[in-house]
């Protein structure tokens, strides 16, 4: 049987190639892709996002983890969808109108995925209407708006109240250096995360995962 913890070990250390090689031997010695996903990608992003919320790793070792796990989920996504495993849910993530910062977004990206959600990503620059129009085409449960600069936190404002306008059940959540709990608060935004973990955490307690 393959060996989980040597692949959410590599997940974790950021080598890809090993995740990639351990993904492949896994896949082709019958693990199911299920137990590949979470016992190993999975487990591995969990340990990262705890020692990130920490602060025993900092964002560049985060990134190189999250590259090992896309890695090798370019490889297990197609057994995924074959075996018919659900991902947990779909969530519409983008940096807000007028902002063009994306790390910390990218971030959040790479975490939700390598959580098993669906995560549909429309970059920087994202008016109200784009992602209203996305979450409703697609479905989704959650929508991730991030703002760097506190000129754009307006456009969450926004954001929100065009979601409620249109009457979808999808769960707001905003992060970002100027935002805070209690902008969430009077904005009526669902949650507010602090760090991209801690954004994992709160899009599973949104959808009641």
């Amino acid at each position: 049987m393959a060996d989980m913890n040597a692949l959410s070990q590599a997940v974790i250390t950021g080598d890809q190639t090993q995740a990639l090689e351990l993904t492949k031997a896994a896949i082709s010695d019958g693990t199911s892709p299920e137990s590949i996903l979470n016992q190993g990608l999975i487990a591995g992003m969990n340990i990262i996002g705890e020692r990130f919320k920490n602060n025993e790793v900092y964002i560049p070792e985060v990134l190189i983890a999250a590259r090992a796990m896309k890695s090798a989920l370019e490889v297990l996504e197609p057994k995924l969808i074959e075996a018919g495993v659900e991902p947990i849910g779909k969530a519409v993530v983008g940096t807000v109108k007028g902002d063009l910062h994306d790390i910390g977004k990218n971030l959040v990206a790479m975490m939700l995925k390598g959580a098993g959600f669906d995560v549909i990503d429309l970059g920087v620059d994202v008016s109200e209407d784009r992602f209203v129009q996305k979450a409703k085409e697609t479905n989704a449960k959650v929508i991730g708006m991030s703002a760097l600069i506190t000129t754009t936190m307006p456009s969450m404002e926004k954001t929100v109240q065009a979601v409620k306008a249109a009457g979808l059940a999808v769960k707001t959540m905003i992060g970002g250096a100027p935002v805070t709990q209690a902008y969430a608060d009077k904005i009526g935004a669902d949650g507010y995360a602090p760090d991209a973990a801690s954004a994992v955490d709160l899009a599973k307690s949104l959808i009641g995962k």
